[in-house]
This record gives C-alpha cells, structure tokens and sequence, in this order.
C-alpha cells in the first residue's frame, strides 16, 4: 500500500503536512477540553465560587469545540483533495500503460480484470486515502498525547486503561488475519463476475438464438453467489469489531470509576476526594479518547485490507515491463517507402512449446500486392501482425525499408501502415471520427478526404441514406451497424490515413461478391504504388495479386501467382477447386 503513495504529487505532500499540523491543533484542543471539565467540577464544588468563573471555562470549552471543528473541516477537505488526485492519476496511469501494452501483456491479465482494476481497485484507494489519512494521522497522536496526560494521576486507572488496549489490539489482530484472505478473494471473484456478465452483455445475440438464458443465468447466479458468501464471510467477522470496541469502551468506563468509587471511599480528607473526583472524571475523558483513537483505527482496518489488495492489484499493471520497446527511428531514411521483408522468421506465443510460424522468408517490394491464403489456425493473421509490432518476432527479422521493424519507434511506424483487422472495430462517436480516426502524423484529415475514403470503400450508398449523413452516431462498438457496414467503415478508415503500406486481415469476408469486386477495383486504384499485404479465404480476393503465399501449419508451402500456384502446390489448388468452377480453374 505504501508504494502507491509515490504517485503523490509534491504539492500533496505538502497538504499531507498542512494536515498534520492542523490535526495537532485539533488533538491539542481536544485534550484541552477535559482540563476545563476538570475545573469547572472544582469549581462547582468549591464555595464561593462566582458563576462568571464557570461561565468562562464553559465557553473555554466551546471555543475549543468550535477550534477541533474547523480544524476537521480542513484536514477532510486536503484528505478528499489528494484522494481525488491520486485517483485520477492512478486512472490515467493504468489507462495509458494498457495502451502501451503488447497483446502479449495484454493476454497476462483478463479484460475484465484491467477493467476492475481501473474502476473498482482505485476506488478503494482512494477511499482508504480519504478516510485513512485523518484517521492514520490523527489516532496515534491522540493516543500517545492522552497517555502522557493521564500519566501520574494513579497507576490502578492506567493499568485498567492498559488491559484495554491489550484485549482491543487482541481482538484486532484475530479479525485482520481471518479478513485479510478474504479480501483478496473477494478482488479475485469480483473480476469473475465481471467477466461473465461482459460475456453475457457482448454475445447477447448468441445467448438468445440457442435459448441459452438459463444457462447464462446459473453460470452468473455462480459468481454471484461466490462473491455473495466470501463478502458475508468478511463482513460477519468484521462486523464483530464495532460491537467489541464499544464493549470495550463501556467496561473501561465502568472499571474507571469503580476503581475511583473505592480510591475515593478509602480516603477520609474532603479536599483529597474531591482531587479523586476531579482526576476520575479527567481521567475517564482521557481513556475514552484512548479507545477511541483506536476506534478510529478499526475505520481503516475495515477498508485497508481490500485497499490494500487494490493497491497490489494496480501497481501490478504499472510495473507490468514493456516487451515491445521503442526504437529510436522515427522514419526510414531510405528512397523506398513501404518495402517489406521477413528473414528467416519464426513465431511461438509465450508460453507456448510449438511455434506457430517457422522460417518465413519474403519481399514484398514497393508497390507490390503480397496475399496470403491457407487453412483456419494456419498463422496467415499472426504473421502479418509481425508488421506493425502486435508481437515481436521469437527468431529472424521483419523489415521495412531495410530497417528492422524493432528500431522504429512503435508511433513512426504505425504511422506507416492502414491495418483493418478481422474483426471490424467502431467506436462510439459519428461516422466521421470514425473514419478519420487516429494520427498518422501529417495535416488534420479534412471532409473531402473521409467522403473520397468512404467512396472507394463503397459505403456512399448507406452513409446517404442516414438523415445527418457523415455526423451519424455510431453507437458503442458500431451495434447500430451491419457487419458489412462495419467492415466497409474499416477499411474507409485505413485509407483515409493514406499509408505506405496497407494492411487487410481477411478484410473482405462479410462483403457481397459483387460489393467485393467494386471494392478491390476501386481499392486498386487507390492503392497504386502502395505496398499492400492481404490476408484472405476467398481465392476471387487474391488471384490478381502480384504474389500469394500459401501457409499451412506455420509454413511457406506455395509461393507465386494465382496461375502458378495451380500447378505447383496441392495445398493452394485443393482450395482453388472448393471455391471455383472448373471453367474458371481452366481460364486460370
């Protein structure tokens, strides 16, 4: 827990100390308070004494009250200040060190784990920052302060006061070490729920087709009931604690002025049992305040547990190390833009004991149309997701303009690429942001650039159909679109960006063949003198491409043009023979 407090700023170190000082004065006037009782009963019991002198230890007391109140009022007010801070910045931290995440990084925690750990982790930090840091702070000075004051005023009351503590901290230290385990089940499980209701949200569809309702229904009732039983687990132990401390607090009071009833009795001088009286009620004010710095204390030992579980949780995002590191190019120096390359490439994912992809060898030169086709699992997606650094090469090398892929910077060399991915991916906004979406280094993109990216992906029609046209809202995750809308949104997408190289991951397989024709047309045009790699199911997709490579189970089995491959790898012409007819196959 305490290694999140390096996240404080100075400014709030700064506050932290205005704090202590505030809370001293507050403790001060606290303590101040039972000297006035103390008087005022001398007072009252001594004759002749004049109402005014009453009267003004009385306000005595209240200016010391009202004192004690303000000085709470600013200690909350910094307390809630660098809570909020903390929070914020532990928000933007984790949120910014997922971005700079690897997929490999990424796949070490869960989604629904990074997202627990950004929501409900920070919120219990700073919940114990806010409320820990007046009751950290205040509890042990009232408490040392209070035993220096009731120090010499009779050793039968200190020893009562002392068996006190001792049962108090007791009692503490068996509930933390019951709780404590819980607590950090209790994290575990709630990122289990969150995952099962995130399943049950994002494949709503498939839940209701195959009637699985009843099914989703028991498996979240499990987690559910999981973190119901550990939650009340925790919380019957700590609601042990409360209770326990006000017994505490009762039998202490209790045995203070029994013990004063029988120090009083045996004395027979009346100026000494009046001294008695006066200390007894002293000395009850000051151990109560004892009990209650440390009842202060069982505040954060209801909430540090779990804080302190959240704050592990959080820092083992932030101290994740980064396996893609920058390099120091920000672009190729040669004349060549968009030439790429792999050298005896191989892949295997971590942890993992095969490789997925062995000894890839290839150039796709300036300008060239690189496709790649083979079976489902083959590895055609992890191999070009070598290019733009999703993962790094295991052995060999990826090279683009005859620079290692590993000496750009991760920014200078996306800013090559126009990746569409598999999975069409909208976010919330307008069909505008979307397409326009991200910075590829150079000059804002403007209107006529998203509407002519919009065209060659043949997603005019649909787009001006929609009554506000570009500044339509695309709902979360693009839910108010089709998939081939999506997909068509895509790719408009990457080539508004205008790359050196374009990227399509089997980008085309919720098109219509005859959209997909136009579209490539289109697309050919547009990506004249642009590298392009294209990873497809469809031989109609690739045939024209200027090379295709056929994997199949890791490997380069076919390398060369649609005509070629026909004749010289089984593999290529077994998928060419499911998907054409024989007159095609003959005109190839």
């Amino acid at each position: 827990m305490l290694r999140i407090l390096k996240y404080l700023r100075k400014q709030e170190w700064l506050m932290i100390c205005c704090s202590l000082l505030f809370i001293v004065g507050q403790v001060w006037l606290e303590l101040k308070i039972p000297d006035y009782m103390s008087e005022i009963t001398t007072l009252v019991q001594t004759e002749g004494s004049a109402l005014s002198d009453i009267i003004a230890e009385g306000v005595s007391m209240l200016l010391c009250a009202l004192g004690s109140l303000i000085s709470a009022f600013v200690v909350g007010f910094f307390a809630a200040k660098i809570a909020a801070g903390l929070a914020q910045r532990l928000r933007s931290n984790v949120f910014n060190k997922v971005l700079s995440f690897s997929m490999e990084e990424i796949g070490g925690f869960s989604t629904a784990s990074l997202i627990t750990r950004s929501t409900n982790d920070i919120t219990q930090v700073q919940m114990v920052i806010a409320i820990g840091m007046q009751a950290l702070l205040r509890a042990p000075i009232m408490a040392v302060w209070a035993v220096c004051k009731i120090a010499g005023k009779g050793w039968e009351w200190t020893a009562a006061t002392g068996c006190a503590v001792v049962i108090l901290m007791l009692m503490l230290t068996v509930i933390i070490l019951f709780a404590m385990p819980k607590f950090r089940i209790i994290q575990r499980l709630t990122d289990n729920l969150n995952r099962v209701t995130r399943e049950n949200l994002t494949g709503i569809r498939v839940v209701r087709a195959y009637n699985a309702e009843e099914y989703q229904e028991k498996k979240f009732a499990k987690a559910n009931d999981e973190l119901t039983n550990t939650h009340l687990f925790a919380n019957r132990i700590m609601a042990i604690m409360q209770p326990g401390m006000t017994f505490i607090m009762s039998g202490l009071t209790l045995a203070i002025y029994w013990i004063g009833a029988i120090l009083i009795n045996n004395v027979s001088a009346l100026a000494d049992k009046m001294t008695l009286f006066s200390n007894m009620v002293v000395f009850s004010s000051y151990a109560v305040q004892v009990i209650m710095s440390f009842m202060m204390l069982t505040i954060i030992f209801l909430i540090m547990p779990r804080a302190s579980v959240s704050a592990k949780r959080i820092l083992e995002v932030l101290d994740t190390p980064a396996k893609i590191i920058d390099g120091d190019k920000t672009d190729s120096e040669l004349y060549e833009r968009g030439e790429i390359e792999f050298r005896h490439v191989s892949f295997k994912y971590p942890d993992a004991a095969e490789y997925v992809l062995q000894d890839i060898n290839f150039t796709a030169h300036h300008g060239e149309t690189i496709a790649f086709i083979g079976s489902t699992g083959s590895g055609k997606s992890t191999l070009i997701n070598l290019v733009p650094r999703f993962y790094d090469a295991t052995e060999g090398e990826v090279l683009i303009d005859g620079i290692n892929v590993k000496e750009y910077t991760q920014k200078a060399l996306r800013n090559k690429i126009g990746y569409v991915p598999q999975k069409s991916v909208m976010f919330s906004g307008t069909i505008a942001s979307n397409v326009a979406y991200g910075d590829n280094g150079r000059a804002e993109t403007d209107a006529d650039d998203i509407i002519k990216a919009v065209e060659i992906a043949q997603a005019t029609e649909f787009v001006n159909k929609k009554e506000e046209k570009y500044d339509a809202p695309v709902a979360q995750g693009g839910s108010n679109l089709s998939g081939g809308q999506k997909q068509r949104l895509s790719i408009a997408r990457a080539i508004c960006r205008q790359p050196e190289i374009y990227i399509f991951d089997d980008s085309f397989s919720a098109l219509d063949y005859k959209t997909d024709r136009i579209l490539r047309s289109e697309l050919k045009k547009e990506t004249a003198g642009v590298t392009t790699l294209i990873v497809a199911q469809r031989i109609g997709t690739i045939k024209d491409a200027d090379q295709i490579l056929v994997i199949d189970k890791g490997r380069v089995v076919g390398h060369g043009k649609h005509h070629e491959l026909l004749k010289t790898c089984d593999v290529y012409r077994e998928i060419a023979e499911s998907q054409l007819s024989k007159e095609e196959l003959e005109y190839a």
